[in-house]
């Protein structure tokens, strides 16, 4: 009897939690879709009425030429073709590297493993700073060069944990079968290693992705050559353009800095539409890949 009483209880306490959950999660919704939502309308109005600030809901004097303008603009082109190659070359580097180095680290017969784990743990909290990075980058060739976006970026520590521990939970069975049947370690990494490791490493991928994307502090402080800016050095540009109008030559500084504002939304929007297309096709191996490897240490 007593249970048969709590059941209804226990019904209505879980409906008025997930009542209390999706009103939330609705508030949450909206106070995040809203300002995205609104940036987007504003880039298909005209640029008086963002000036006005009267865009809401909706665009006001719709038109393309925010896109068109982008578009036109040969530099934000090349900008952006630099972002998707340093972004897929970084991706695939990464990746790579990171997980080979995971994957010997996780062998308990490798000589110096003590070493190189503290020699790793080390680099996460110790840095050379600022000026001596730049004279490092100066001696190897990097500054002006392409492949600054790539080869720093080529390994992270904190990755190759999340790898390395994902690669110790393998069951030693499928290694030391291949082993029997003549494998070597490449074919091992390759065809049983890898395969089993795609929702951690598109995990990786995906926040390795994004940082590239969204990294402009490289180029900043160590390309002064504007053929090899991303599109997000080129959005940098912008911004500040128009604040140092404003400021020089208040009267023409206005109109222009509306429509290099308008120019500036556009290229958000382009900018992000990228990592919104993508994240849809690698969001069911984002969930799993979170919890992989981050259990044992």
């Amino acid at each position: 009897m007593t249970t048969q009483l709590a059941r209804p209880r226990k019904i209505r306490e879980n409906l008025a939690f997930n009542a209390f959950n999706i009103i939330l999660m609705s508030i949450l919704t909206l106070i995040i879709a809203y300002p995205m939502w609104n940036l987007v309308m504003a880039t298909f109005s005209d640029a008086r009425y963002l000036a006005e600030g009267s865009i809401t809901f909706y665009p006001k004097g719709f038109t393309l030429e925010n896109y068109e303008a982008v578009v036109r603009d040969v530099s934000l082109v090349k900008a952006f073709g630099v972002s998707v190659a340093k972004s897929l070359l970084g991706i695939i580097t990464h990746v790579a590297f990171c997980a080979m180095v995971a994957f010997r680290i996780s062998k308990k017969d490798l000589a110096g493993r003590k070493l190189y784990t503290a020699l790793g743990i080390i680099t996460m909290f110790f840095s050379g700073g600022m000026v001596p990075t730049f004279l490092l980058y100066r001696r190897l060739g990097l500054l002006n060069n392409f492949m600054v976006y790539i080869i720093p970026a080529m390994f992270s520590y904190f990755d190759m944990v999340i790898l390395m521990n994902f690669f110790r939970d393998l069951p030693p069975s499928l290694e030391e079968s291949a082993l029997i049947d003549g494998a070597g370690i490449w074919r091992v990494f390759f065809s049983i290693a890898i395969p089993l490791s795609i929702p951690v490493l598109a995990t990786i991928a995906l926040f390795t992705g994004v940082g590239q994307w969204n990294d402009f502090m490289t180029a900043r402080m160590f390309v002064s050559n504007k053929e090899l800016h991303p599109l997000q050095m080129k959005l940098y540009e912008i911004i500040v353009r128009s604040q140092v109008s404003a400021m020089t030559n208040p009267a023409a500084g206005a109109v222009e800095q509306v429509t290099t504002r308008s120019i500036q939304l556009a290229t958000i929007v382009l900018t992000t539409l990228p990592i919104v297309l993508i994240y849809p096709f690698v969001q069911k191996y984002f969930v799993k890949g979170m919890t992989l490897g981050a259990v044992k240490g």
